[in-house]
């Protein structure tokens, strides 16, 4: 935000006077573009503008736009207006927002001022319509209904069902509320149902349930979450071939669990970021009433470096542990961790990493895993500058184990490598807009115990977040 390149246009909007001293002149065979240095240009706010508004109350767009006054010079005034921006997009109420800066004019301007207008376009009253979704190496067709800005606060309800590639179903029907305040907080209330079936495991799964979701800011870049979930569960056998041990845990179970989210994103893009960070920290307690206990903490870091023009690396590591509360709880096997498949450990069948019983993947009380990932354009830059740019080329290793650890073990670090599983291999990654990466590796399990079940040659996967 330091600098701004522009070019000289007939009709272009008027800024406030720049002193020459921060305008830097381009060499003579670059005369139609200028270097406006924004630092230290002084500007202030005098009026705010929002047209479109008809049903959203003013207080709740009061309280998004209110820090604009505080604007010290224009790249400020600039920094402070995509803010407002965010704010507004985040209340749900409008689908374009677009936003214009002016010089002041009339009675009262100053001399450095500025006029900011927000132009809002409000949804209906109810929108809805059929799209797809991508989820954890699966896809799903979703039918959506949503009744937006309801008492004008940015208030909404939606249903949302969802069928997707893996006989998995969802229906849920949530009221989202924002609520004013500096560190933008948003209640939400759900009532769920979603059936699940693992044939790696043996089992399917039907949960029926609530869910109470609060988020807000604590500073700008960091986002809580706490959630308060309740659900009945429903675990049956997959087929007549379900091991004895999957058998045992059939039946239906209580589960509820205060859970704590925190996520810091810094990246500059989601699916193919070339510099910044993610750090996710997810801790759970499971036991607050039901017959279902345990303690589970879990993170995920994600880091970005970029080498040359289009050359980026970028280094993962995930990890959980658990333990139960007491004897008389159980823990489900939906609950446990699980590793291997094209999303963590790749060169691995999915949940291929750790104990198995007649082929059916039973799961560990704690994991780790990590990834170094090379991304590079496609060889010679077929279609650079539109359709090549979506492909690129990936070269990674992964590592990681999986097993019932105990962190009271005086040999802690000697069991986590003592069995240590890595895999390597090349493909392509294809972005597929904001919503989702595929990907499309030859994989090389490099090593494995016995037990695992392995994945060598061509493997398909498709999510947002991997390892």
């Amino acid at each position: 935000m330091g600098t701004v390149h522009a070019k000289s246009e007939e009709n272009a909007p008027i800024l406030p006077t720049i002193p020459q001293e921060h305008i830097k002149s381009e060499p003579a065979q670059h005369q139609d573009q200028r270097e406006i240095f924004l630092d230290g240009v002084k500007a202030r706010v005098d009026k705010i503008h929002v047209d479109g508004l008809a049903r959203t109350k003013d207080d709740i767009i009061e309280d998004c736009i209110r820090d604009l006054f505080k604007a010290a010079d224009f790249q400020d005034v600039l920094l402070r207006a995509h803010r407002a921006r965010l704010k507004l997009d985040e209340l749900g109420c409008f689908k374009n927002i677009a936003v214009f800066i002016d010089t002041s004019k009339g009675q009262g301007a100053s001399p450095d001022g500025l006029e900011v207008t927000f132009n809002v376009t409000e949804h209906k009253r109810v929108t809805g319509g059929v799209t797809t979704q991508v989820g954890n190496n699966e896809g799903a067709l979703l039918i959506g209904l949503r009744a937006p800005n309801l008492f004008g606060r940015g208030e909404r309800v939606q249903l949302e069902y969802s069928h997707g590639s893996k006989r998995t179903t969802n229906f849920n029907v949530a009221f989202i509320k924002p609520m004013r305040g500096k560190y933008r907080p948003m209640f939400t209330t759900s009532v769920f149902q979603s059936n699940a079936e693992w044939p790696v495991s043996g089992y399917k799964q039907l949960d029926r349930g609530l869910l109470f979701d609060f988020g807000f800011h604590s500073t700008a870049l960091i986002k809580h979450n706490i959630q308060w979930e309740a659900a009945i569960r429903d675990l049956a056998v997959l087929s007549r071939n379900t091991s004895f041990e999957v058998r045992e845990q059939a039946g239906l179970s209580l589960k509820s669990a205060l859970r704590h989210i925190i996520s810091i994103d810094l990246r500059d893009d989601l699916i193919f970021p070339t510099s910044g960070s993610l750090l996710q920290l997810t801790s759970e307690v499971a036991g607050l009433g039901g017959d279902v206990g345990f303690l589970k903490n879990e993170f995920f870091i994600q880091g970005n470096y970029s080498l040359v023009e289009d050359f980026v690396l970028q280094g993962t590591l995930s990890g959980g542990f658990m333990r139960g509360l007491s004897n008389d709880m159980k823990i489900g096997m939906s609950d446990m961790y699980y590793l291997g498949g094209p999303l963590t450990l790749r060169g691995f069948q999915m949940r291929g990493v750790g104990p198995h019983s007649e082929g059916d993947a039973l799961g560990s009380m704690a994991y780790w895993a990590s990834g170094l990932h090379l991304f590079s354009p496609l060889p010679f830059r077929p279609g650079r500058g539109g359709f090549g740019d979506l492909f690129k080329t990936h070269l990674f290793i992964t590592a990681g184990n999986v097993g019932d650890f105990s962190l009271s073990d005086k040999n802690l670090i000697d069991s986590l490598t003592a069995s240590v599983r890595i895999s390597y291999g090349v493909g392509i990654a294809l972005r597929l807009g904001n919503m989702a990466r595929v990907e499309v590796n030859y994989c090389f399990p490099h090593t494995f115990e016995k037990g695992d079940q392995i994945h060598p040659g061509i493997q398909f996967g498709i999510g947002v977040q991997f390892v």
